[in-house]
Protein backbone atom coordinates (compact mmCIF):
# COMPACT_ATOMS: atom_id res chain seq x y z
CA UNK A 1 0.00 0.00 0.00
CA UNK A 2 1.35 3.04 -1.17
CA UNK A 3 1.24 6.39 1.45
CA UNK A 4 -1.12 8.98 0.34
CA UNK A 5 0.92 12.15 -1.97
CA UNK A 6 0.21 15.16 0.23
CA UNK A 7 0.82 17.37 -2.35
CA UNK A 8 -1.71 15.83 -4.44
CA UNK A 9 -4.08 16.04 -2.30
CA UNK A 10 -3.53 19.62 -1.64
CA UNK A 11 -3.41 20.07 -5.46
CA UNK A 12 -7.03 18.18 -5.25
CA UNK A 13 -8.49 20.52 -2.70
CA UNK A 14 -7.29 23.65 -4.26
CA UNK A 15 -9.15 22.32 -7.46
CA UNK A 16 -12.27 21.65 -5.95
CA UNK A 17 -12.50 24.91 -3.97
CA UNK A 18 -11.54 26.70 -6.77
CA UNK A 19 -14.79 25.06 -9.04
CA UNK A 20 -16.46 25.81 -5.78
CA UNK A 21 -15.89 29.39 -5.94
CA UNK A 22 -16.81 29.58 -9.97
CA UNK A 23 -19.68 28.22 -9.22
CA UNK A 24 -21.22 30.17 -6.52
CA UNK A 25 -20.14 33.60 -7.87
CA UNK A 26 -21.98 32.26 -11.10
CA UNK A 27 -24.73 31.65 -8.72
CA UNK A 28 -24.60 35.05 -7.35
CA UNK A 29 -24.22 36.79 -10.88
CA UNK A 30 -27.32 34.87 -12.02
CA UNK A 31 -29.17 36.32 -9.01
CA UNK A 32 -28.37 40.05 -9.86
CA UNK A 33 -30.04 38.92 -13.82
CA UNK A 34 -27.14 41.00 -15.21
CA UNK A 35 -26.23 38.60 -18.69
CA UNK A 36 -22.59 38.65 -17.98
CA UNK A 37 -20.44 35.57 -18.13
CA UNK A 38 -17.09 34.98 -15.59
CA UNK A 39 -15.50 35.54 -18.78
CA UNK A 40 -16.81 38.68 -19.55
CA UNK A 41 -16.83 39.67 -15.15
CA UNK A 42 -12.88 39.24 -15.53
CA UNK A 43 -12.63 41.62 -19.00
CA UNK A 44 -14.53 44.26 -17.08
CA UNK A 45 -12.05 43.93 -13.93
CA UNK A 46 -9.46 44.00 -15.63
CA UNK A 47 -10.14 46.89 -17.67
CA UNK A 48 -11.58 48.99 -15.09
CA UNK A 49 -7.56 48.60 -13.71
CA UNK A 50 -6.45 50.21 -16.72
CA UNK A 51 -5.58 54.19 -16.15
CA UNK A 52 -6.45 55.12 -19.68
CA UNK A 53 -8.34 53.11 -22.17
CA UNK A 54 -5.98 49.73 -23.09
CA UNK A 55 -5.92 48.58 -26.55
CA UNK A 56 -7.10 44.86 -27.76
CA UNK A 57 -3.37 43.26 -27.13
CA UNK A 58 -3.22 45.15 -23.75
CA UNK A 59 -6.21 43.77 -22.50
CA UNK A 60 -5.56 39.95 -24.07
CA UNK A 61 -1.89 40.01 -22.64
CA UNK A 62 -3.17 41.65 -19.02
CA UNK A 63 -5.79 38.61 -19.11
CA UNK A 64 -3.12 35.99 -20.69
CA UNK A 65 -5.12 34.44 -23.67
CA UNK A 66 -5.41 34.92 -27.11
CA UNK A 67 -6.32 38.47 -28.89
CA UNK A 68 -9.40 36.42 -30.71
CA UNK A 69 -11.04 35.82 -26.79
CA UNK A 70 -11.23 39.62 -26.04
CA UNK A 71 -12.46 40.08 -29.67
CA UNK A 72 -15.34 37.82 -28.76
CA UNK A 73 -15.53 39.38 -25.16
CA UNK A 74 -15.79 42.74 -26.08
CA UNK A 75 -18.32 42.23 -28.81
CA UNK A 76 -20.49 40.70 -26.43
CA UNK A 77 -20.07 43.66 -23.83
CA UNK A 78 -20.32 46.26 -26.89
CA UNK A 79 -23.39 44.60 -27.92
CA UNK A 80 -25.30 45.01 -24.19
CA UNK A 81 -23.53 48.61 -23.94
CA UNK A 82 -20.88 48.12 -21.27
CA UNK A 83 -17.96 48.57 -23.04
CA UNK A 84 -17.29 50.88 -26.58
CA UNK A 85 -14.48 50.90 -29.00
CA UNK A 86 -12.70 54.23 -29.16
CA UNK A 87 -9.99 55.70 -31.51
CA UNK A 88 -6.78 56.39 -29.74
CA UNK A 89 -6.59 60.18 -30.02
CA UNK A 90 -2.90 60.17 -30.88
CA UNK A 91 -3.13 57.19 -33.53
CA UNK A 92 -6.65 57.24 -35.11
CA UNK A 93 -5.56 53.50 -36.59
CA UNK A 94 -5.71 51.99 -32.96
CA UNK A 95 -8.77 51.12 -31.20
CA UNK A 96 -8.95 51.59 -27.57
CA UNK A 97 -11.70 50.06 -25.47
CA UNK A 98 -13.78 51.78 -22.51
CA UNK A 99 -16.14 51.52 -20.20
CA UNK A 100 -19.15 52.76 -20.18
CA UNK A 101 -21.90 54.36 -17.28
CA UNK A 102 -23.77 50.89 -17.66
CA UNK A 103 -20.25 49.12 -17.55
CA UNK A 104 -19.52 50.80 -14.50
CA UNK A 105 -22.39 49.75 -12.78
CA UNK A 106 -22.41 46.62 -13.89
CA UNK A 107 -19.00 46.66 -12.66
CA UNK A 108 -20.28 47.69 -9.27
CA UNK A 109 -22.57 44.89 -9.21
CA UNK A 110 -19.94 42.04 -10.03
CA UNK A 111 -18.23 43.46 -6.73
CA UNK A 112 -20.99 42.74 -4.56
CA UNK A 113 -21.60 39.27 -5.97
CA UNK A 114 -18.40 38.71 -5.50
CA UNK A 115 -17.92 39.86 -1.83
CA UNK A 116 -21.44 38.14 -1.09
CA UNK A 117 -19.82 34.77 -2.79
CA UNK A 118 -17.05 35.26 -0.76
CA UNK A 119 -18.51 36.04 2.22
CA UNK A 120 -20.83 32.63 1.48
CA UNK A 121 -17.53 30.63 0.81
CA UNK A 122 -15.09 31.75 3.61
CA UNK A 123 -18.25 31.62 6.36
CA UNK A 124 -16.90 28.47 8.29
CA UNK A 125 -13.67 30.52 8.96
CA UNK A 126 -12.48 32.60 11.97
CA UNK A 127 -11.49 36.09 11.52
CA UNK A 128 -7.94 34.42 12.34
CA UNK A 129 -8.31 32.01 9.71
CA UNK A 130 -9.32 33.88 7.07
CA UNK A 131 -6.41 36.03 8.09
CA UNK A 132 -3.70 32.81 7.75
CA UNK A 133 -5.82 31.74 4.56
CA UNK A 134 -5.08 35.27 2.92
CA UNK A 135 -1.35 35.14 4.23
CA UNK A 136 -0.62 31.32 2.24
CA UNK A 137 -2.87 32.52 -0.67
CA UNK A 138 -0.38 35.50 -0.76
CA UNK A 139 2.61 33.57 -0.48
CA UNK A 140 1.01 31.20 -3.62
CA UNK A 141 0.37 33.70 -5.79
CA UNK A 142 3.29 35.88 -5.70
CA UNK A 143 1.48 38.85 -4.13
CA UNK A 144 2.45 41.30 -1.70
CA UNK A 145 0.43 41.00 1.04
CA UNK A 146 -3.70 42.67 0.45
CA UNK A 147 -4.57 45.54 2.69
CA UNK A 148 -7.53 45.42 4.16
CA UNK A 149 -8.50 42.16 2.01
CA UNK A 150 -11.21 43.21 -0.03
CA UNK A 151 -13.15 41.78 -2.91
Amino acid sequence: MTSPDPDGLLAEQLLRLTRRVHRIQKRHLEERALGITPAQSRLLRTLAHFGEPPRMADLAAALEVVPRAVTTLVDALEASGKVRRVPDPVNRRVIRIELTDDGRAALRELRSARRAAAAEILAPLTGEQREALGGLLDTLVGAAPAQGRGC
